[in-house]
């Protein structure tokens, strides 16, 4: 059975400490996908833009950070 997880709009420091790494990484991380992420506006990612970014780094070790 498969759980859809729903993921709350995120900062790159809580992003960066989901996925157990400096936020120096996390943003090398991101450079592939930047223009598909769109802008980061107001210092916050929207659930839809977290989405897309554990769409290509996979799941973050400390999921609850980022999930409903």
């Amino acid at each position: 059975m498969h759980t859809i997880t729903r993921f709350k709009a995120s900062n790159k420091t809580t992003l960066a400490n989901a996925y157990k790494v400096s936020l120096y990484t996390f943003q090398k991380w991101l450079r592939p996908i930047k223009t598909d992420l769109g802008e980061y506006t107001g210092n916050i990612y929207s659930p839809k833009q977290v989405s897309k970014i554990v769409q290509h780094l996979g799941l973050p070790e400390d999921l609850k950070l980022i999930s409903v």
